[in-house]
């Protein structure tokens, strides 16, 4: 069972707490060549950035090179966890990203292949549905140069995510609390909330945390039946992906040469509900039927027993 693999002896919240500040520190790490960059490229210029704000600051770059270094701090933290579980924690890796006795790369493809392909369909319909809601912006050379940093980073980003999410924190939030139902309402509600101040936000109001929540909700819902992350951090990988390719908009934290910009103003009762209340169970449902899941009640809401295992000896 995934939350079990982190219970074992000298394995204690306290280590979660120290490893959260570690992380936090990664990131903060991570962040200091976009700064570098960034004040490189206006003392060139002459100019300074005490007078700007963020929005301002993160347009000083050309967007290929401002998504490289926001996704680089990704990057330090997707580095460091393995060292946080192998050094701080005594646990193997793998313990953090499933229950399986190997890492199952097939459930990742099939996650990322299955989203990806609804994502493609999905904004090729909405383009010839509504034409007018978006700006064709495919120019060759920027695109390519997307695309490689995309493939290359991106990954690393949502797999940072999860890493942190879905695996250390929901695994750290079961040591605490023995039950299942904490780890999954706390890392949906941690992950919702580090997506408050992006711009998306201030565009739509705070309701569009309904989605960002339902999302981490979602993801959190599949590690726990799946028994491992495999399904997450495809379905992440895929999400970020396809929509860094596809389409942006002037208002979302995400800014690239993708084909479509959408300028058109964003449905928040659509955009919001559509996902969390019909598109996210059918592909629960789908996954269900796929990976054979059962007993959702107790995988979801049951407490977590260390004393009935084969190896009791070696659980706290």
């Amino acid at each position: 069972m995934f939350l079990l693999k982190a219970f074992f002896r000298g394995n204690e919240f306290w280590k979660y707490i120290i490893g959260v500040i570690i992380i936090f520190m990664a990131t903060i790490i991570g962040q200091l060549p976009l700064m570098g960059a960034i004040v490189y490229k206006l003392t060139s210029e002459g100019k300074s950035f005490f007078n700007m704000d963020e929005a301002q600051m993160m347009r000083v770059l050309d967007k290929n090179t401002t998504l490289f270094f926001m996704l680089l701090s990704f990057a330090f933290v997707f580095f460091a966890m393995p060292l946080i579980t192998k050094w701080l924690h005594k646990q193997p890796f793998k313990d953090m990203l499933t229950s399986r006795l190997k890492f199952d790369w097939k459930r990742v493809f099939f996650s990322f292949s299955i989203w990806a392909v609804f994502q493609i369909i999905v904004t090729v319909i909405t383009y010839y549905a509504s034409p007018e809601d978006y700006k064709w912006n495919f120019q060759l050379e920027p695109f390519l140069i997307l695309l490689v940093i995309s493939v290359l980073m991106i990954p690393l980003q949502t797999s940072a995510e999860e890493f942190v999410f879905r695996g250390y924190l929901m695994q750290g939030f079961g040591v605490l609390a023995k039950n299942k139902w904490l780890p999954l309402i706390a890392t949906s509600v941690m992950f919702g909330g580090l997506h408050y101040f992006n711009p998306e936000v201030e565009k739509m109001g705070p309701i569009i945390m309904i989605y960002y929540i339902g999302t981490g909700l979602f993801l959190g819902i599949m590690t726990l039946m799946d028994e491992g992350m495999e399904l997450s951090l495809g379905f992440h990988a895929a999400n970020n992906l396809i929509t860094a390719l596809l389409v942006t908009s002037e208002w979302t934290a995400l800014q690239t040469n993708s084909v479509l910009i959408d300028i058109s103003n964003p449905d928040v009762g659509f955009e919001v509900i559509l996902p969390v209340v019909i598109i996210f169970p059918i592909l629960l449902l789908v996954f269900a039927k796929k990976f054979g899941w059962t007993n959702w009640n107790e995988k979801l809401f049951g407490k977590i027993d260390t004393v009935n295992t084969s190896n009791e000896s070696d659980f706290l």
